[in-house]
């Protein structure tokens, strides 16, 4: 949503109306995050985009917020998630 705003002026107050509707309209199970990386890095770094998309979704509980940052991907592209102790090797 970045390159939809003012490039060198936005702010999250900016897109949060649109992330609030989004969440009103389909819940957060069905929402997954999107950087738009590489087109966002001409308004914003891939890090504060990732952190205006935080702010903008507000105090969802945090298993909201982890299915919108990975939780939707994961279960819509069904992707593979190693163990626990795989990750930490």
């Amino acid at each position: 949503m970045v390159t939809e705003a003012d490039w060198k002026h936005w702010a999250v107050r900016d897109i949060t109306p649109y992330v609030t509707r989004v969440l009103e309209w389909f819940g957060p199970e069905r929402c997954v995050f999107g950087s738009d990386w590489p087109v966002c890095l001409v308004a914003a770094s891939y890090a504060h985009v990732i952190d205006a998309c935080g702010q903008a979704i507000g105090d969802l509980p945090i298993a909201d917020r982890e299915r919108i940052f990975g939780g939707n991907a994961v279960e819509l592209y069904r992707l593979p998630v190693p163990a626990a102790a795989e990750r930490r090797s």
